[in-house]
């Protein structure tokens, strides 16, 4: 499964749910056989085991028996609401339908193998130019459910570098109900440790901000990019609640350790001798040539 791929109708990408960790997991693993060559349909199970998890998560194999079987039948009554427009606006129909109407839980072998709704297919095949896609490898390692769902949300606007959400487009769209109504709780556990995790496990970075309607927070703004690229748009200064992450390759938004070491003025972070890099070839780009 290391070059799987995951495609999504941006209608589900936006829709309103909760899944857990294991059960996104679960999930995300069926998607990523539909195969693209051919019609999906809901009579096809999809089988994934404890081993596959395992081995897709990095976590130990006793941990991803225990939480499959529970998982999986967590996943027979969870419910997903789909709206025909983004972040909720413009509403012109609402569906309210199951992700899959099949489990079967294979005890000897450790495997779980569902069959996709029928209210769902659509949504996972017969896609043209209204999807989502992004390799499953980029949100394996990941350990929340929101990291997973914020992730997706940008992938899904990857060639844009900036998303803005309504707080209470986000609270519907992670299915929250009740929790976490002050603001400040929200930001902490939803989305500071899903930006945190994104920078570290995928292959983008983000940064988020804050925009007040009156006095009240009313929208976060995301901006992102992929690490390796040399052409992404970079944010030009330090955001309240961001954390930037360094890749694997020892690179901060895509640019080497080595050069900011190099180019590092005394007492300067990491962090922040990379931003001033960031800032300082924009302006070079925005000037143009020297004549």
């Amino acid at each position: 499964m290391k070059d799987a791929q995951i495609y999504k109708a941006n209608a589900l990408v936006e829709a309103s749910y909760r899944l857990s960790l294991y059960e996104q997991r679960v999930v995300l693993a069926c998607i990523a056989q539909v195969r693209r060559d051919e019609p999906l349909t809901d009579q096809k199970l999809y089988r994934i085991s404890a081993q596959e998890i395992a081995d897709m998560s990095g976590t130990q194999l006793g941990t991803a028996y225990q939480n499959l079987k529970s998982a999986s039948e967590r996943l027979f009554e969870r419910r997903v609401t789909l709206h025909t427009a983004p972040n909720g606006v413009g509403k012109t129909k609402v569906l309210l339908t199951r992700w899959v109407q099949t489990v079967e839980y294979d005890e000897g072998e450790g495997a779980v193998s569902l069959r996709f709704g029928t209210d769902m297919v659509p949504y996972l095949s017969q896609l043209t130019e209204q999807f989502t896609r992004y390799a499953l490898a980029d949100i394996a390692k990941m350990s929340s459910a929101h990291a997973v769902r914020l992730y997706e949300m940008l992938a899904q606007w990857r060639g844009a570098g900036e998303r803005v959400a309504s707080i209470d487009w986000l609270r519907e769209a992670f299915q929250l109900e009740d929790r976490y109504p002050n603001i400040r709780d929200f930001k902490r556990w939803v989305i500071e440790p899903a930006v945190e995790q994104i920078n570290e496990h995928s292959p983008l970075w983000v940064k988020w901000d804050q925009r007040k309607t009156g006095r009240r927070v009313s929208h976060l703004v995301f901006t992102f990019g992929d690490k390796t690229s040399q052409n992404q748009k970079f944010p030009t200064s330090k955001k309240k609640g961001s954390k930037p992450k360094r890749s694997p390759q020892g690179a901060l938004f895509g640019i080497p350790r080595a050069i900011i070491e190099q180019n590092a003025r005394p007492g300067e972070s990491y962090d922040d001798a990379a931003l001033r890099l960031l800032d300082e070839s924009k302006r070079q780009q925005e000037l143009g040539p020297l004549t």
